[in-house]
């Protein structure tokens, strides 16, 4: 077998030409102008555009779409490609969503990775004040790598969990649209290329890229903006896609309110990526018109306003932190009913509050902007409304809470990495509102008390929770089980490493730490007995618990590569679930459902004796 019958070789292969094949073409369009033919900029625009078209014909993604085009006919292909080895198909188009998923999932864990080794780096620059080998440019440059890498794992981590469970927990054979949900993610892999590629050129106006910073510099902000605008195609396509699975394809006797709740948290989130993604997209596309033909949209000498994009980037930016915490909290409430053997409390309030978060998201990206000069008329409104948004989120932490109160706990690494994620989601909550109100915000805002609040809320709502998913539905995906004991080893060694990087964080916040600084005052914070200062050493105390953490994550990818061929067989419910896709076998075969299921109870009436969520449908059911 050959590279090149691997798809993702053939879209590297057509990546690069079609990057070729740009430059020319920008070269020779600019010399039948009269202009000079080489610009930077315009070329590797035009260069990334080509390029990523190259990607997504060489992988096979639009291919179907293609032969339709001509009268070919294209039926629906089913299991590995025939030929090859079945493990070919997860580096090329294949239509099944738990493949999709699965590609998903694992290019989730890569961006995770790579994000968290720009942090290692300047974590480590940070430890001591003083510039050890970093130059503020690399430093900022750094900052705004681990950024974007981090957002594309949480938003791609986001589509993996979504496209292996939501069909098979509303019992559906596959995705509305099995097509567009392989476009949609392939979309993610050139835009991944252009982002790395970034790094080649630099830029170092940190992941929010404000102007006037990112209109000016080095072309690598345009790779930026583009890689940007592909991931926000990707969760547009992937964001209609599950609504209308949702909305279309549940099965006989699933109303709305007898449908999984994590099902409820991806349907906010969906909501969200589908009406808001496009402002952040036209805010980086407005950008990169600003640097190629000299459009001034934020440049004030041309009349343009510096305001705007941050009232486009936030508009989309805060509501996208909801997108990334609505389907970590939906795991959350799909995990401690099984281990807490008791009904899920208040069921219909946990799913009509991802709903209400997802509205009153829209209503608060203001508080953002109280230190940029803007009316000060706007500032209560975002205030209230800020502060509003806790009260379905606490609907949550109380259903929680009813759920474990007098049930039969136990603690296997799933459940372990969902409390986690409460301790953690709960810390940047409380931190929360001192940054909602205009006086304490006017003093904390560009300080490091944001970045510890920050992790905390997305580490608490995305980042244990995935690691809970990825525990939990294991069995599933593999049909073996993980290894408990580096499992829980995993939980232990992160969970006191991130209290100890967030709390410090926020404490040398407090003391006078401002965020997105290469450098520091030595005195800063009070000199201590031990010849250090107080921020000094908080640093070096995140700085150890960064690499603590990143241990750990090493570790679990260790635990899963490894189970997955020497794990004990899991056996098709090893945790006792009601939710149907633990009703059928595991691994999940080909066609998940050999019949179709029918729902003739509640989803989570755990310990109830009697109570049936879901049966198979027979012949005579209509």
């Amino acid at each position: 077998m050959s590279l090149m019958s691997l798809g993702i070789v053939r879209g590297f292969v057509w990546q690069i030409a079609g990057t070729i094949i740009g430059i020319v073409f920008a070269v020779a369009m600019r010399l039948m102008m009269g202009m000079s033919p080489w610009a930077t900029e315009p070329v590797w625009v035009v260069a990334i555009l080509f390029g990523s078209m190259g990607f997504l014909i060489g992988v096979g993604s639009m291919t179907d779409w293609f032969k339709w085009m001509v009268g070919i006919d294209t039926p629906m292909r089913h299991g590995p490609p025939k030929g090859k080895p079945a493990w070919t198909r997860y580096f090329g188009v294949d239509y099944n969503h738990k493949v999709i998923g699965i590609q998903y999932t694992i290019t989730a864990i890569f961006m995770l990775a790579v994000g968290g080794a720009f942090a290692i780096i300047f974590r480590t620059e940070l430890a001591r004040s003083g510039l050890q080998f970093l130059n503020p440019g690399q430093y900022n440059t750094f900052i705004g790598m681990h950024g974007w890498a981090a957002i594309f794992a949480i938003f791609i981590g986001i589509g993996g969990m979504a496209n292996y469970l939501v069909p098979l927990m509303i019992g559906a054979e596959d995705m509305a649209f099995p097509r567009l949900n392989a476009f949609a993610f392939w979309i993610n892999i050139p835009a991944i290329v252009w982002l790395l590629a970034s790094l080649y050129h630099g830029w170092d106006a940190g992941w929010t890229l404000y102007p006037l910073l990112s209109t000016r510099g080095e072309p690598g902000f345009q790779f930026v903006f583009l890689s940007v605008f592909l991931l926000g195609f990707s969760s547009i396509l992937g964001s209609l896609n599950l609504i209308a699975t949702m909305l279309m394809m549940r099965p006989k006797g699933m109303s709305l309110f007898r449908m999984p709740i994590f099902c409820w948290g991806v349907m906010g989130a969906s909501i969200i990526q589908l009406t808001a993604t496009q402002f952040i997209a036209q805010s980086f596309l407005m950008l990169s018109f600003e640097r190629t033909l000299g459009m001034p949209f934020f440049n004030p000498d041309g009349g343009g306003s510096p305001l705007l994009f941050q009232h486009l980037f936030w508009f989309y930016s805060h509501p996208a932190v909801y997108v990334w915490v609505l389907p970590g909290l939906g795991v959350i409430s799909e995990i401690l009913p099984v281990f807490a053997r008791k009904p899920l409390f208040g069921y219909r309030w946990i799913a009509l509050s991802s709903i209400a978060i997802a509205l009153v998201g829209f209503l608060v990206w203001g508080h953002h902007m109280f230190t940029s000069g803007y009316a000060n008329s706007l500032r209560a409104p975002f205030m209230l409304a800020t502060l509003l948004v806790a009260v379905p989120t606490g609907v949550k932490f109380f259903s929680w809470l009813g759920t474990l109160w007098g049930g039969k706990l136990t603690f296997p690494t799933p459940m372990l990495f969902a409390l986690g994620a409460i301790s953690v989601f709960l810390l940047g909550g409380l931190s929360g509102p001192p940054l909602a109100l205009v006086g304490s915000d006017l003093f904390l805002h560009d300080s490091y008390f944001v970045i510890g609040h920050f992790h905390a809320t997305i580490f608490g709502g995305f980042v244990f929770p995935f690691l809970a998913a990825l525990y939990f539905w294991y069995p599933k995906v593999t049909g073996r089980m993980y290894n408990e004991t580096l499992g829980k080893l995993h939980f232990w060694i992160m969970t006191p490493a991130f209290w100890m990087m967030s709390v410090g964080q926020m404490s040398v916040g407090v003391m006078g730490m401002r965020r997105r600084i290469a450098d520091y005052d030595p005195m800063l914070g009070g000199m201590t007995s031990s010849g250090l200062s107080a921020v000094e050493i908080g640093q070096t105390v995140v700085t150890i618990s960064a690499f603590l953490i990143a241990f750990s994550i090493l570790l679990m990818i260790y635990n899963l590569l490894n189970s997955a061929e020497v794990g004990a067989l899991a056996g098709n419910n090893p945790w006792r679930s009601r939710s149907p896709e633990w009703q059928i076998p595991s691994p999940a075969p080909e066609h998940s459902y050999a019949t179709p299921i029918r729902v003739v109870g509640e989803p989570y009436d755990y310990g109830l004796p009697g109570s049936t969520y879901v049966t198979m449908a027979t012949a005579g059911d209509d």
